[in-house]
């Protein structure tokens, strides 16, 4: 007879940790996890900024940290990407599409399953827990973010110590901690994914808004 607990006892469990963490700092979600999965967790990052990174970091240097190169970022963010890679000495793992990806071009119907989810599950092959960025404020789809669960969709634990965390929250830490900031933001660029599907956002719109827009695309597959 299996000893492993079934996955009602898992979501259980999860669930009143998640409620647990949700006045908890995020370095401390951060030293849970690590202490729970050790080298079977990750973080994937899309570094619009780096404030998970460092958080992480802090926590044990050597932490895989995963960024999907899609073959359609912006040169600012691969020229950011290095910046902060070299300024932790990141044990970084950057995915590229495979070549059945040619056939689904930034934009395309099936890009983001192409370009982001194939990629991103074969990376986190083998692991049992995922980190993410993922905020509340983020978008319409994520106001009901758990900081800790089970994630059906993925079959491994999710974690997103950066729920509760506001965009002022963010320009805050990174000014106190020195963290070098995505030269797109200051352009307007709020959410910064793929240059082909991102434009600038205007005064008052919500900052996912320049994400796939003139479509009713929220989410790209990875957290939907």
């Amino acid at each position: 007879m299996s000893t492993q607990p079934d996955l009602t006892t898992v979501h259980d469990e999860l669930a009143e940790r998640s409620v647990e963490f949700e006045s908890a700092p995020a370095g401390s979600v951060i030293s849970w996890a690590l202490q729970r999965f050790g080298s079977k967790l990750a973080l994937a990052c899309s570094f619009q900024d780096a404030v998970i990174v460092d958080l992480a970091v802090a926590v044990d240097p050597a932490i895989e940290v995963i960024f999907l190169d899609t073959g359609a970022h912006f040169p600012e963010t691969l020229a950011y990407v290095e910046t902060i890679r070299a300024r932790y000495d990141l044990n970084l793992t950057t995915t590229t599409p495979g070549a059945d990806a040619e056939a689904w071009p930034c934009g395309s119907e099936k890009c983001c399953e192409f370009r982001k989810v194939r990629p991103l599950k074969q990376a986190l092959a083998g692991d049992e827990a995922w980190l993410t960025g993922l905020k509340r404020v983020d978008a319409p789809t994520r106001v009901t973010t758990p900081i800790v669960s089970y994630d059906e969709k993925w079959g491994m634990v999710k974690i997103n110590p950066l729920a509760t965390w506001t965009d002022r929250d963010i320009a805050g830490y990174e000014v106190d901690h020195g963290i070098p900031r995505h030269p797109l933001l200051s352009q307007g660029y709020l959410s910064i994914g793929c240059a082909p599907t991102t434009r600038p956002v205007a005064a008052g719109e919500n900052p996912r808004a320049g994400r796939w827009s003139g479509s009713d695309k929220v989410e790209c597959g990875l957290h939907d």
